[in-house]
């Protein structure tokens, strides 16, 4: 099928706006990023303003999005995104006898993320608060561990899950041996 020009117009404000929006990035980032005037970013995106072929390169690049691709009009692949094991970024906290596993994508960071926690014997993963309204899902997948929030505390055995207050002091310890937890942060 061939696409003609009004095809391509039609499809293109949607398509940078989605990039936008998929990089977390607000109009004024992308102007500073680009080079474009953040008027002539919301009037491209609001389907107001045809871009120059220029304008539009400057803004595929601040959005490290295909330029070919974006103006393309087929059909949506069916696409799973794959991390193989040995490719999952780990911290490894010797102080807290701990290791972390980071599953979630880095543009989650600080919205919703999730982590795949081990922790050795003793071991003791004790967090300052994050922003208002932070909430942490834990499900422990070995051993026991104790979930500290605030002034309560809860023990918690394989299969269990709590949900808490993650905007005050918090801690997840390790009780008589290694311990294996998942655990979802989702910003309030």
């Amino acid at each position: 099928m061939t696409e003609t020009t009004d095809d391509i117009l039609t499809l293109l404000p949607a398509r940078l706006k989605e990039a936008r929006r998929a990089q977390g990035l607000s109009l004024e980032a992308v102007a500073n990023l680009s080079g474009v005037s953040r008027s002539m970013v919301s009037q491209i995106e609001r389907g107001e303003s045809s871009p120059t072929i220029a304008t539009l390169w400057n803004l595929t690049r601040a959005l490290q999005v295909d330029f070919a691709g974006l103006l393309e009009t087929g059909e949506a692949v069916d696409h799973i995104e794959v991390l193989r094991a040995p490719q999952v970024p780990v911290i490894d906290s010797k102080s807290a006898r701990c290791t972390i596993a980071i599953l979630s994508p880095p543009e989650d960071v600080g919205g919703h993320e999730v982590y795949d926690i081990s922790f050795a014997l003793g071991g003791a993963l004790n967090s300052q608060p994050h922003g208002p309204g932070t909430l942490e899902q834990l499900t422990v997948l070995e051993g026991a561990v104790v979930i500290t929030s605030g002034t309560a505390n809860e023990q918690l055995s394989p299969g269990d899950t709590a949900r808490y207050a993650a905007d005050v002091p918090h801690a997840i310890t390790a009780l008589d041996g290694p311990a294996r937890v998942f655990l979802i942060v989702k910003t309030g």
